[in-house]
């Protein structure tokens, strides 16, 4: 997993870029939580090239599993993930829930306004 700890409005936050092999276990949401926990911060910034691509698609429940491990441990997320890949199917259905109800996961197009979110 490729990461690297930034400030942002003085807020400390994990940025995930990439990962080889993608994330996609609920283990891989897990080993994302101890890296937040190392460096002292609850909040992760993520990279849709750091996701397996089961990630985005619903019936394989990779979404799902991994989200709620986040939720979980109260790790407060922000996928960066573009457009085209978000209006995909029935992930797109999740993603408007999400960024509507959930204060712990959202997802954006741009890394600005998930920073912005995160450490808001």
């Amino acid at each position: 997993m490729q990461y690297t700890i930034i400030e942002h409005a003085n807020k400390k936050m994990v940025e995930v870029i990439s990962s080889d092999p993608p994330l996609r276990t609920e283990q891989d949401a897990v080993d994302v939580i101890a890296v937040n926990f190392e460096h002292d911060t609850t909040l992760l910034l993520l990279h849709y090239h750091a996701l397996d691509a089961d990630f985005f698609q619903l019936r394989t429940r990779v979404a799902g599993a991994m989200i709620q491990k986040w939720i979980n441990y109260h790790v407060k997320t922000a996928a960066i993930i573009p457009q085209d890949l978000v209006n995909q199917g029935r992930f797109q259905e999740m993603v408007l829930e999400m960024n509507k109800r959930s204060s712990q996961f959202r997802v954006f197009d741009s890394r600005e306004d998930a920073a912005n979110w995160l450490a808001s």
